[in-house]
């Protein structure tokens, strides 16, 4: 798995690319948590180049919601959600719990 970091000025964008499994969910956390520790909270996740997320990569992103929603600092939306990803979510229940866009433009433009 490969993550594409972009910082702008109101939030940060991280690209994944591949699968999200329990051997790459410690690699997530870690860029997310780089993001969180410089005090920025509000994160998009595109996942144009996600092919899978286990329960492990769902665990990550449910974490980092309850981070950068403490104290009512920012968020974790989500953008370009493949189909099957989707449908885990879903699945999980987990879908109400994330804002999701059609495209990173409209998810980084909620900021």
């Amino acid at each position: 798995m490969e993550i594409t970091h972009t910082q702008f000025k109101h939030c940060d964008v991280l690209k994944p690319k591949g699968r999200i499994d329990s051997a790459s969910a410690p690699i997530f956390s870690d860029a997310i948590n780089a993001i969180t520790e410089e005090g920025r909270f509000r994160i998009v996740i595109d996942m144009s180049e996600l092919e899978f997320i286990s329960s492990a990569g769902l665990r990550v992103l449910i974490s980092a919601q309850k981070t950068c929603k403490r104290y009512n600092r920012g968020e974790v939306v989500l953008a370009t959600v493949p189909p099957v990803i989707m449908n885990s979510l879903e699945l999980a229940g987990f879908n109400i719990l994330f804002k999701t866009y059609p495209d990173v433009l409209s998810a980084v433009g909620n900021f």
